[in-house]
């Protein structure tokens, strides 16, 4: 079988496809016949590294988080799932040498793998677990909001969504959508708009032409309940004259740039700030996500492709180096890496 690995922290060019044995699934395990693998700045992320040229913890690393396909093996004590089942995995590759996506086939721990409902397509599946869980985990981390997402769970409520053009944005107005908000989200152009609205939001407000802040309060006079953050230093200023007393702000990203904060304009209004990383999260609520994703792809509520807001970019398995580089690079929409025919 074909696999993508790396041995060393470094660029793009650090991956290179090999040939390895078929690997055979362990108690509680299942092995995935990977046709379609997504790339997320995660995945680059580890795959740089903090320098190039750094140790890993194993000698070879097999990358990328999300991926779709079948189930090819069962291993002993798996209840869950069945040979043939469609499915999606989540965290695929945090914390194993061989567990990522690009690569033909990959056996992993049974929880981190779901069924992917039939009305779903595999471009679907490669796109649901770092940006869906995040956005489910933000959309969930409310004081006085609801633990878990449906129909109706967030009427009522404002969520602001920063950067909706994104895959994590897009995640998150779909579902916001879907449970019942009133979603307004930020871009910096007219085509993002374009897509953020195509993806479901109900306002799009650019930030690069407006006062962002005072935009938002004319869309929600009492502040918004809840944002969704990408880059919580830039918006800090912008968070704090928006939000509504006993707001939360979910911060699933950083530039790296130090978040300095009005302590007391936040005290004064019982704000929360959640720092959110999926892969501490826990299984608890990594299968609460996956729940209710589940449900909302049954309800039409999940989408990919231009015309839902989230274009889609695709390499062939051997390009997965150029696939890393495009996401690296900023591509606007989701990187896809094909990996059966």
């Amino acid at each position: 079988m074909r696999a993508i690995v790396y041995s060393a922290t470094g660029t793009p060019d650090v991956l290179r496809l090999v040939e390895r044995d078929l690997p055979q699934p362990g108690p509680g395990e299942v092995r995935v016949r990977i046709l379609v693998s997504g790339v997320n700045p995660t995945d680059w992320k580890s795959r740089a590294g903090s320098r190039p040229g750094e140790a890993l913890a194993f000698p070879e690393v097999v990358p990328n988080q999300d991926g779709a396909g079948t189930v090819d093996a069962v291993g002993a004590g798996v209840e869950r799932l069945d040979v043939g089942d469609r499915v999606w995995t989540a965290i695929a590759a945090y914390g194993l040498a061989s567990g990522g996506t690009a690569q033909d086939y990959t056996v992993l721990p049974a929880e981190r793998v779901y069924p992917l409902p039939d009305s779903a397509s595999f471009d679907l599946g490669a796109t649901l677990g770092v940006p869906a869980m995040t956005a489910h985990r933000a959309l969930t981390v409310a004081e006085d909001g609801p633990r878990r997402l449906s129909p109706g769970a967030l009427a009522g409520r404002v969520v602001l969504v920063a950067g909706g053009a994104g895959a994590v944005g897009h995640a998150a107005i779909e579902l916001a959508r879907w449970a019942g908000a009133t979603v307004i989200t930020t871009v910096s152009g007219a085509e993002k708009g374009a897509l953020a609205s195509a993806a479901g939001a109900h306002h799009i407000v650019n930030y690069r032409d407006t006062d962002a802040a005072r935009a938002i309060r004319a869309l929600a006079p009492d502040g918004v309940n809840l944002v969704v953050e990408v880059a919580p230093a830039q918006n800090a200023a912008l968070n704090a004259a928006v939000i509504r007393t006993r707001g939360s702000i979910a911060v699933y990203a950083t530039t790296g740039e130090p978040l300095t904060l009005d302590i007391r304009a936040q005290m004064t209004l019982n704000v929360r700030y959640q720092f959110q990383l999926l892969y501490t999260l826990g299984q608890d609520l990594l299968d609460a996500a996956a729940a209710d994703i589940g449900a909302a792809i049954d309800d039409g509520a999940l989408r990919v492709g231009v015309e839902a807001g989230l274009p889609l970019h695709r390499f062939p398995l051997e390009r997965t180096a150029d696939a890393h580089a495009a996401v690296e690079a900023g591509v606007v929409g989701k990187v896809l890496i094909d990996v059966a025919p």
